[in-house]
């Protein structure tokens, strides 16, 4: 097994889709890390700071030296490399293509407020550079439930965010978390949220279920009174979401492990058998080939 010469700072995160790819951390945390949900860069050590620009650069070369053209994809970590300034992301961009000359694709997290900071000519130069994906936690569409778990946006920052990224040719891979409103707010979370994706349209979209594997304790804190949706509940808000989704192109997914329910296909030529697979385990639960809890594990 080849040491890569990288610095880590443990834990590490990533999407499920870059299993595959060189994690290359250009920041450490998240800039913003205030999510009420979110507990991935709470520790004291992934306490938010730029990486030195020359220690990612000698990891870039040490990198190209030892794998040569092998690497094929790069994912940009932490939480937030989409925070550096484009110069500074273009200087690492470049080096990307000097040392890994097999990359194909390099991808990154995304927070809409970093998009807002930058033109669609700041993101063109970047995607010309190779930055082709990002991952973009919305979490939801809905104001209130929004201002609730202090994501630090609203529908049309994060809208406006989408569009300007889709402008400049960048593929967004979009998250909303089901079950985040809890009862009270699951309509309009649910409503808004698809709402904002009909407004976006992005190429890929994943649902996700809200969850605590640390407890639940910094999420009611910020939240104020929350009732976790019940299965069944959880099925029936993604019902109303799926069935107000008009996507035309989308790759869908909600298979992560957090989710009850596998469901996977293209939106909109996917939408009705989606329903239908969903509308099924809504009207006979027992039936349903719903995920195991035990098999949940985050």
């Amino acid at each position: 097994m080849t040491l890569l010469p990288i610095r880590y700072v443990e834990p590490v995160f990533r999407p499920p889709s870059e299993a595959d790819s060189l994690i290359l951390p250009v920041t450490d945390g998240c800039s913003w890390n205030r999510c009420a949900f979110c507990e991935m860069y709470t520790a004291p050590q992934k306490r938010f700071r730029p990486r030195d620009e020359a220690e990612v650069l000698e990891s870039l070369r040490r990198c190209g030296a030892e794998l040569g053209d092998s690497v094929k994809r790069v994912f940009l970590a932490d939480g937030d490399a989409m925070t550096l300034s484009t110069r500074r992301l273009a200087t690492i961009l470049a080096a990307i293509r000097r040392e890994l000359p097999g990359v194909r694709r390099v991808s990154s997290y995304c927070l809409p407020r970093n998009v807002g900071k930058k033109s669609v000519e700041d993101l063109r130069e970047l995607a010309d550079l190779g930055l082709s994906l990002v991952y973009v936690g919305a979490e939801s569409g809905d104001d209130e439930t929004l201002a609730r778990i202090d994501k630090g946006e609203t529908f049309e920052t994060t809208r406006d965010a989408l569009h300007k990224l889709g402008e400049a040719g960048i593929k967004r891979s979009v998250m909303i978390l089901n079950g985040l409103g809890g009862r009270a707010l699951s309509r309009q979370h649910a409503l808004a949220s698809a709402a904002l994706m009909n407004a976006a349209q992005p190429e890929f979209l994943a649902t996700l279920v809200v969850s605590f594997p640390r407890g639940e304790t910094r999420f009611r804190e910020q939240f104020g009174a929350f009732e976790p949706l019940d299965v069944l509940g959880l099925m029936q808000e993604m019902e109303l979401f799926l069935s107000t989704l008009e996507l035309k192109r989308s790759v869908f997914r909600s298979d992560h492990a957090s989710n009850w329910l596998i469901l996977r296909g293209t939106l909109g030529a996917d939408k009705p058998r989606l329903l239908a697979e969903l509308r099924a385990a809504i009207a006979a639960p027992e039936a349903a080939p719903l995920r195991p809890a035990w098999a949940r594990g985050l």
